[in-house]
């Protein structure tokens, strides 16, 4: 297949129709939003979602989020809105939250992976929100890239990932946030966030006025959100993630590297104020300890270098675990697959 590749600088009129029109005829188009680049197809359409779940290689018990581009599309997809859910969408939308609503029977089974439920999220991307609005109907729209792999914050990513497989790759440079949104349900008797990002746990106990729960990042048998159940955002390398006292995983991490057999290649990924302590030819700035949001927004980008590098093992320093820095060191335990050393 051959994929045009639309690169966009400034959003002018008419420079989506014709992304607009491939989505409408049954088509997929990557696209960026101001977490991560998405993989887009009609809600409504099976043979479209069905494309989704084989390009990327994504198992079919890991459910699609749906994107709107106005509240008037919120009714065409689910049953119900709490007062709860107001609240959070006066606030929050367009923005990096995605909250779990009842669905209507008209939203297919394939995006749900027939729960009874349907994730849903307004983005704040301009080229994101002007693409919904010339498609006139919601986008299901998982990350845009292979299953498991990091996940896509510029176009490049996307294109090394899907280039040959969709029909459109909307290149409009980095997303700002560089993670993906925070999903909230409020399908139970207490809110709980079943997937953590830039949109903190604090912020939606502000807006809900109650504590709200925390999934415990364990693999589940049925996800109700993306990023629940399978090894997400890894690279080729197996990754080690040191947590705990910040001095002592330098220590930790120095003495695994003066362990190291000749040849190897071992990529560290550490802290500004760390990457000069670290005795190691390779070694890359996550960003500085107090501004998760700039960790967060570099983490993806670090981990697919790491396999330009051919890196045969990757050893990452932890941050707090608060704020931003919650959502952080979720996707890097994932991306460990369980790898992580506690340092106290």
């Amino acid at each position: 297949m051959e994929t045009t590749i639309l690169k966009i600088k400034r959003n002018k009129p008419g420079d989506l129709l014709p992304a607009a029109g491939i989505l409408q005829s049954g088509g997929l188009v990557a696209f960026p939003t101001e977490t991560v680049y998405g993989l887009g197809a009609i809600y409504n359409d099976e043979p479209a979602l069905l494309k989704v779940f084989a390009v990327k290689g994504r198992p079919a018990d890991n459910p699609l989020i749906l994107h709107i581009y106005h509240l008037d599309q919120l009714g065409q997809i689910v049953s119900s809105i709490s007062p709860a859910a107001e609240r959070l969408i006066q606030r929050f939308w367009p923005g990096p939250l995605t909250l779990i609503f009842p669905k209507k029977a008209n939203v297919s089974p394939v995006v749900t992976a027939n729960l009874n439920s349907v994730a849903v999220r307004m983005p704040s991307h301009p080229v994101a929100q002007e693409l919904l609005r010339l498609t006139g109907i919601p986008v299901a729209a998982p990350s845009a890239n292979l299953s498991g792999k990091p996940s896509p914050t510029n176009g490049e990513h996307v294109i090394n990932d899907l280039l040959g497989k969709i029909e459109m790759i909307i290149d409009a440079g980095p997303c700002p946030a560089g993670v993906e949104s925070t999903v909230l349900s409020l399908m139970g008797e207490e809110p709980i966030i079943l997937r953590p990002g830039t949109i903190t746990r604090e912020e939606l106990e502000t807006v809900l006025g109650k504590p709200v729960l925390l999934a415990s990042g364990k693999e589940v048998d049925r996800p109700q959100a993306p990023g629940m159940k399978y090894r997400h955002y890894a690279p080729e390398a197996p990754v080690t993630l040191f947590e705990g006292d910040p001095g002592k995983i330098v220590l930790e991490i120095n003495r695994r590297l003066a362990e190291k057999v000749d040849g190897q290649k071992i990529v560290v990924l550490g802290t500004t104020e760390n990457i000069g302590k670290y005795d190691n030819e390779w070694v890359l700035d996550l960003g500085p300890q107090g501004r998760p949001e700039i960790i967060a927004s570099n983490i993806y980008d670090l981990l697919r270098f790491c396999d330009r590098l051919n890196a045969d093992s990757i050893l990452i320093e932890g941050i707090t675990d608060q704020g931003i820095g919650t959502a952080v060191i979720n996707r890097l335990r994932k991306a460990a697959g369980g790898n992580v050393i506690n340092v106290s």
